[in-house]
């Protein structure tokens, strides 16, 4: 089975902004080195490895010769490289002088020369110089926490620096992280922290940041590098490290081999933030949320490696292993101090399955004139498959479409009136998922189409194609669904088979391949990693493209995001839309004489609905604070900013208190977020954290609940008119009893 994708956001292990990273969390899953890393923060000299130059030399022959869109890597490209690659060091320009960029451009048209020539040592210089600033900063913004600041002055701080001028001096640069740093101790002040208080956050953050920046190896800086190579071909197209790689595909598959603990950094330890029910970790009850793994060892008997201090991805390939291996953890309980008893934890391994990211149903009751209607939910993150496990022949791999399938047949026992497909924020996934699921609504059918490189045309289409569900539906998008939710999407709209509602979509028309360049190289060993390249643009059945346009909703919602900062049209080298040929389809509906009616519905019930209300201010709000550049460092304005926002959340809270049946709302999920406690990630406590994802996830949606109001309406006006029932559903109900 070709691993053939068609979204997925795939996360670089460095990031381009090391100054604000949070801490990463990692799942607990298979095993391998125990190399611990050097925790002084001292001036690195990182060099590329033989594996790696020949990895890059493999990446050049496939991008060059096989990609849907084939550059020449020649002086252009590297070009092109060179700028991306300094912006992913330093995009918000604080760390670089002008100095520094005028000595890397002699290296502007030299990177293609590097890469074929086989000499990487020029890109892994300019990360060493990059490293050494970082060092430099860091540790002037640590020493100005000696010095007091003045709050009464005008002052500004233009945080927004993508377009602004590399700094020419030291001086210069001094003054910028100046204002960085006051603005950090003013966020911290307006929170009612005393300067003591002020200066150890301050200082234990700085000092964090330094060291999770010393952890690094020589994999990130490759990486770093061939995804500025890779993405300068084509935004989507990929180099992932063999970390990476493996991750990918533990995302992909939803599985994994390991003890089921997700852990996160936190001061210096990994710490214990999620147990997977049904997991070794969970099942055991010696390992809580909180606790914290000072120790690893392999087998009942060993001695555990300390692993204080380590790079969370390092103490996670130490504790993954083996299905039926034992693995030994010294563990610092959560409510002990740093001097407190250990306690030891033995775990079997075994296979991990992430239901938390898999389909989910819900039901969304809508009360009307004539009783209750049922709204049947399904949320799907991502269109999962175990490619692997199906390439083997195992029955019960693991498929979104089949869990689907399972779920709308438990929904139809629930007799629900309609159902509602929630895509939000599903980046994409298996194209095999795509075109399967979407044969669950249509039955036989072409879904998407293909076109490639030499531009032939593939139409996708489930050769069963037996109809799982062939009653109302809705499909709700925003501007994170892409690639295969796009392709669903589409479909669906184009068939006239359900709704589109929310935001419109990613606009994401690319198909890629994962390429292992280990299976390539005939490595035994994972030591070159996977190329996840674009082979192919989809186009809907209509013809059309979502590529750079998205699908656009039939019920459009307010959106917080614009093509210029988010979506395929904010990619600069993104590929153009275009429009084939039809594909010999047949609508099985028309929605189109009821869209306007169920628009006019929606309109009025919003505009009584006092959430939508708070949604369009905070959407005209947030659209306006986005133009603003910079931010005053005056205490006097920024109280006057910070008490307007609290006022306005008092008297959002005042209405719906005065509203009949008060419940928690995404309003009130927002609010923590809204009153600026001037932390960062782990700088809060683990509780209070994980308090604030539980309220978020148990509050109101809004959009949903309104999203289950439309279908409701389109039920009501189908029952109404027989004329307007058969025109909009009576072909899916036809071939439903053909398929059947």
């Amino acid at each position: 089975m070709k691993k053939t994708l068609i979204g997925m956001a795939i996360a670089i292990a460095v990031s381009a902004h090391f100054a604000t990273a949070e801490s990463s969390s990692v799942v607990l899953a298979n095993a391998a080195d125990n190399t611990k890393v050097s925790q002084a923060v001292a001036p690195l000299n990182f060099q590329p490895l033989p594996q790696q130059i020949q990895a890059a030399n493999m990446t050049a022959e496939f991008f060059t010769r096989f990609h849907y869109k084939a550059m020449p890597l020649d002086d252009a490209m590297s070009e092109k490289i060179f700028d991306r690659y300094v912006k992913s060091l330093d995009g918000d320009r604080i760390f670089f002088l002008q100095s520094d960029i005028d000595q890397f451009s002699a290296a502007r048209d030299k990177l293609d020369d590097a890469i074929l020539g086989q000499d990487l040592r020029t890109p892994f210089e300019m990360f060493n110089l990059y490293h050494k600033r970082f060092k430099e900063r860091l540790t002037y913004a640590r020493e100005l926490l000696k010095t007091d600041f003045d709050f009464t002055q005008k002052e500004g701080y233009r945080y927004q620096r993508e377009k602004e001028p590399w700094p020419q001096s030291e001086e210069q640069m001094r003054d910028l992280w100046r204002q960085r740093v006051k603005n950090d101790w003013l966020r911290l002040k307006l929170a009612g922290k005393d300067p003591a208080a002020i200066r150890t956050t301050l200082e234990k953050r700085y000092e964090t940041t330094l060291t999770r920046m010393n952890k690094l190896k020589s994999e990130d800086v490759f990486q770093l590098f061939m995804n500025a190579y890779a993405m300068s071909v084509e935004p989507h197209t990929n180099y992932l490290g063999p970390k990476a790689a493996e991750d990918f595909d533990i995302s992909m598959r939803l599985s994994m081999t390991g003890i089921g603990a997700t852990l996160q950094d936190r001061d210096e330890m990994a710490t214990v933030r999620e147990l997977v029910p049904g997991s070794p970790a969970a099942l055991s009850g010696k390992l809580k949320v909180g606790d914290r793994i000072v120790g690893v060892g392999q087998g009942a008997n060993s001695t555990p490696v300390d692993v204080m201090g380590w790079r969370l991805d390092d103490v996670v390939k130490l504790i993954r292993g083996p299905k039926d291996t034992t693995v030994l953890l010294d563990v610092l309980p959560a409510d002990a101090g740093p001097d407190g008893a250990h306690k030891t934890v033995l775990l079997v391994r075994n296979k991990i399955t992430l239901e938390q990211q898999a389909a989910k149903k819900s039901i969304q009751e809508v009360k009307t004139a004539e009783g209750t209607r049922r709204i049947g939910v399904i949320a799907l993150p991502t269109f999962y498959q175990d490619f692997d496990a199906r390439r083997r022949g195992d029955k019960d791999f693991k498929s979104a479409t089949r869990d689907v399938a399972k779920l709308l047949a438990e929904l139809k026992k629930e007799k629900v009136d309609s159902v509602l497909i929630d895509l939000r924020d599903n980046g994409g996934g298996s194209l095999n998922e795509a075109v399967e699921l979407t044969s669950l609504f249509i039955g036989k059918g072409p879904v998407v189409q293909q076109r490639n490189s030499q531009g032939k045309i593939h139409v996708e289409n489930d050769s069963a194609g037996v109809i799982a569900w062939d009653g109302p539906m809705g499909v709700m998008i925003n501007r994170g669904s892409a690639s295969a939710s796009e392709i669903f999407a589409a479909a669906i709209q184009d068939y006239g088979r359900g709704l589109i509602i929310g935001e419109n979509s990613f606009g994401k028309g690319t198909v890629q391949t994962v390429i292992s360049l280990d299976q390539m190289a005939r490595s035994e060993k994972a030591q070159y990693g996977d190329l996840k390249m674009t082979v192919a643009q989809f186009f809907r059945v209509n013809g059309g493209t979502t590529q750079l346009r998205g699908v656009t909703p039939d019920i459009a919602y307010p959106s917080f995001t614009d093509a210029d900062s988010y979506g395929e049209s904010s990619y600069d080298n993104a590929l153009p839309w275009v429009q084939i040929k039809p594909a010999n389809y047949h609508a099985l509906g028309n929605l189109k004489d009821i869209q306007g009616m169920l628009q006019v519905r929606h309109e009025l019930r919003i505009a009584k609905d006092k959430e939508f209300q708070f949604i369009k201010e905070d959407v005209a709000e947030f659209k306006k604070q986005k133009e603003k550049k910079e931010i005053s460092l005056n205490e006097e304005e920024r109280r006057a900013e910070r008490d307007a926002r609290e006022k306005k959340i008092k008297d959002r809270e005042a209405i719906r208190a005065s509203l009949e049946g008060k419940v928690k709302t995404k309003g009130d999920a927002s609010k923590l977020a809204t009153q600026d406690d001037g932390l960062q990630g782990s700088e809060r406590s683990l509780a209070s954290e994980l308090a604030a994802e539980k309220a978020s996830k148990e509050a109101k949606d809004v959009l949903l609940i309104e999203a289950a109001h439309i279908l409701s309406d389109e039920i009501e006006l189908l029952k109404s008119s027989k004329r307007l029932a058969d025109k909009t559903i009576s072909r899916a109900s036809v071939k439903s009893k053909e398929v059947e």
